[in-house]
């Protein structure tokens, strides 16, 4: 990264100081955020976007995190988030396949896990500025962050979860930021007739769609598809009437329900390269540090997860437990790779898979046959409940 002539020892005095400094507010920052601030660390965290928004995911959440999110005083059914325990899964060619979920998960919006994890951080006494990081340095032992405001701040530890692709991405120069990112995300909120507690995701040429309730009695539609395979209908309406609607699940879904958002949500360059989990001395966390395929359903308790790692490493340093920020490093990366590293190599295969319509049409004729074997297939993708 380019050091600046200005981190000098004098401009020090002159910043405000933090323990530690968060990028981005998502699931990891907030949970970050939430679990260094209940032990006394002094938290900065930035977010450029103003608490609640709506953003394209799939909002369905693996309960290997509840242990977590109590131990973090968070209760998602207290806010409305619904109970799931089934799981369908349907091929291009609409064959079926139910199964009951090994651990079980729920459902709840980002808008709302957001809001809820953005006011237990405030309640915590995180500062959170809305404002964007433009650009990060490290120079004796020590980050010097600015933003695009003119403010400036230094801190001993600096988190990175500034979401699946950042101008700070390229600014850090990552290897991931190089490659083609060939994925488009697409996400409404409906209201019509679906199980509460079911998770689908239906296949269609190109692409997969997951479906499940969260709170309010709304179903959050979330599809991802390539964007070669999108540009041929020029725009969502008559891809999701020549695509999507071939899969006879969805088009029943689409059909007999009614858009609560008045313009889908999209994002454009989603990229499943791998990533460092450090860069630039920079702890990543969430999408910032490695992204599951959606087909596995289990991004954002990754992400929640990641923090949670993170976390407890930090303040172990902090309180001096590490004896240095090269043991601190290490011990994350390890950490990670350990939790996360299996789950997304069974991710990229699956995905493999699934992009060949005769290979997944194949592939569900033998889980129909076994359908032991979904679970265990499903496992892979997923971890245990951590006790802190």
């Amino acid at each position: 990264m380019k050091k600046h002539s200005y981190f000098t020892s004098n401009i020090k005095y002159n910043i405000l100081p933090f323990d530690v400094l968060i990028i981005g507010g998502g699931l990891a920052g907030l949970c970050n955020a939430i679990h260094l601030s209940k032990f006394g660390t002094k938290v900065l965290l930035i977010e450029k976007n103003e608490y609640p928004k709506h953003k394209v995911c799939g909002e369905y959440i693996s309960n290997e995190v509840l242990p977590y999110l109590e131990f973090l005083e968070i209760d998602p059914f207290n806010f409305g988030a619904v109970k799931i325990d089934n799981f369908q899964l349907s091929t291009t060619t609409n064959k079926l396949i139910s199964v009951k979920l090994p651990l079980g998960g729920f459902g709840i919006s980002r808008y709302q896990l957001d809001f809820i994890l953005s006011e237990k951080a405030k309640e915590n006494n995180v500062i959170i500025l809305q404002d964007t990081v433009i650009d990060v340095a490290f120079k004796e032992d020590l980050f010097l962050v600015e933003t695009k405001n003119k403010q400036k701040f230094t801190s001993k530890i600096c988190i990175g979860s500034f979401g699946k692709r950042s101008l700070l991405d390229v600014r850090m120069e990552r290897n991931f930021i190089k490659k083609k990112s060939p994925y488009l995300g697409v996400k409404f909120h409906v209201k019509g007739s679906f199980p509460e507690n079911l998770v689908a995701l239906h296949n269609f040429k190109g692409g997969y769609c997951g479906v499940s309730k969260v709170e309010n009695n709304i179903v959050n539609v979330c599809y991802i598809t390539t964007f070669l395979s999108f540009q041929k209908h020029k725009n969502i309406a008559n891809f999701q009437k020549n695509v999507i609607f071939k899969n006879h699940f969805l088009k029943e879904i689409f059909k007999n329900s009614t858009s609560v958002f008045e313009q889908p949500l999209s994002i454009s360059q989603i990229s499943f390269e791998t990533k460092k989990p450090i860069e630039n001395h920079v702890i990543m966390c969430g999408d910032s540090a490695g992204m599951i395929h959606p087909l596995c359903g289990n991004g954002m308790s990754m992400a929640i997860q990641s923090a949670q790692i993170a976390s407890k490493l930090i303040l172990n340093y902090l309180k001096g437990n590490n004896t240095n920020r090269h043991q601190l490093e290490k011990s994350y990366i390890t950490e990670w790779n350990t939790q996360f590293k299996w789950r997304l190599k069974v991710g990229h295969f699956i995905a493999m898979l699934f992009r060949n319509d005769k290979t997944a049409s194949l592939l569900l004729q033998v889980l129909k046959r076994i359908p032991f074997l979904l679970p265990i297939i499903i496992k892979q993708t997923h971890g245990k409940p951590i006790d802190n």
